[in-house]
């Protein structure tokens, strides 16, 4: 008899509490926006698996000891966003942004939402229950670029205690720019404005896309060391590509490497969605204010775009504003679909791909100026 009450004990109906459950839905959710809607389903479906994971009661799945826990040292450890980074870097085409340089101001305007989103950590403080540093509202700051490993990178050396909380809610917004960007884009520009149609981008030489990385990565030596990490791999990556010799290396960068850590990444992210660790007054600001600070940075990519239009002598859809936030290419993706709503004949999607670039290239800047500043 007491066999079978121990056995009973064990099992997870005994063992489940509400908030697990709770969290377990959400992991499905995650799965369900994933595989349905296909909604970022590279970084969702771990996510969501290791969120459906870290809640099994008694499994002790992401406790110490257990293989998620192993994995969570690649963020803590800053390595899993560099290479990511590499992995983007070997992936991105500097081709729109240098034939169109005015775009580098859209992808500068929409890290706007990073600043703003720093007073917005410490006005939170206001709120009984909470208390952030300037280090963890630097830390928190960066979900305002829509950058998921500079998020992490940032966290884990600002804010190492916030940093589960902060690359969720990172990846969650990543994750979910088709529903976040499109209702702003369209409340902020007039249907006129939509269908412009820009002309086409030069073909940009090998050797500007050669030179760029390295030139890129002098720069911030000798100005923001402090952001050398991220652009340095970023930096490499995209000479691996972009130099031609070393095509095995760039599309390991591009394929087996990148997989490999998305994997690795998206569980660990998922490990954090434990009702433990998630279910906590500091997680909800910090889930609100990314909230706040993506749909800022979207705001101003767009806003800059309608200011340079009317200055530029060739024409600027505004749409291309909103990708100057940092999550490639989904930003850019989606500035193409709602100019195509508007005109059949307006394909934005190379356009949009300079400011998107730019941004990832703005929120690594403005992660080095954070560190320098406050770290």
């Amino acid at each position: 008899m007491d066999k079978l009450v121990l056995l009973w004990q064990s099992t997870g109906i005994y063992n489940f509490t509400i908030g697990e459950g709770f969290m377990m839905l959400v992991g499905f959710l995650l799965l369900f926006l994933a595989i349905k809607k296909g909604f970022e389903p590279l970084l969702l479906l771990p996510i969501g698996f290791g969120a459906i994971l870290s809640n099994i009661p008694v499994a002790g799945i992401a406790d110490d000891g257990g293989i998620l826990h192993y994995l969570y040292f690649g963020i803590k450890s800053g390595i899993f966003p560099l290479l990511i980074f590499m992995g983007v870097g070997a992936m991105t085409d500097f081709g729109p942004m240098l034939a169109n340089p005015k775009t580098l101001l859209l992808g500068a305007a929409a890290q706007f939402g990073i600043f703003a989103s720093l007073l917005g950590a410490l006005a939170l403080n206001m709120i009984p229950g909470l208390s952030f540093t300037l280090k963890d509202a630097a830390a928190i700051a960066i979900i305002g670029g829509a950058d998921g490993p500079t998020a992490i990178y940032v966290a884990s050396k600002l804010a190492p205690d916030l940093l589960g909380a902060i690359a969720v809610a990172a990846y969650s917004y990543m994750a979910l720019v088709p529903l976040i960007q499109p209702p702003i884009m369209r409340w902020l520009t007039t249907a006129e404005e939509r269908k412009i149609e820009m002309q086409q981008l030069r073909q940009v030489s090998q050797t500007e896309k050669i030179v760029f990385p390295l030139l890129l990565l002098t720069l911030c030596a000798l100005l923001l060391p402090s952001a050398a990490p991220l652009v340095g791999m970023f930096a490499l990556g995209n000479l691996m590509n972009a130099c031609g010799v070393v095509e095995r290396l760039s599309k390991t960068a591009q394929n087996e490497l990148i997989n490999i850590v998305t994997i690795f990444l998206g569980l660990s992210v998922g490990s954090k969605l434990s009702a433990s660790a998630f279910l906590q007054v500091e997680t909800l600001g910090i889930l609100a204010l990314g909230a706040v600070a993506f749909c800022i940075g979207t705001a101003a990519g767009v806003l800059m775009a309608k200011v340079m239009n009317k200055f530029s002598k060739s024409p600027i859809n505004p749409l291309i504003g909103a990708a100057g936030v940092s999550a490639v290419p989904m930003a850019a993706r989606v500035a193409n679909k709602v100019g195509l709503e508007n005109n059949p004949h307006n394909f934005l999607l190379m356009h949009a791909m300079g400011p998107n670039v730019a941004g990832v290239i703005g929120s690594a800047v403005a992660a080095g100026i954070l560190l320098s500043l406050v770290g």
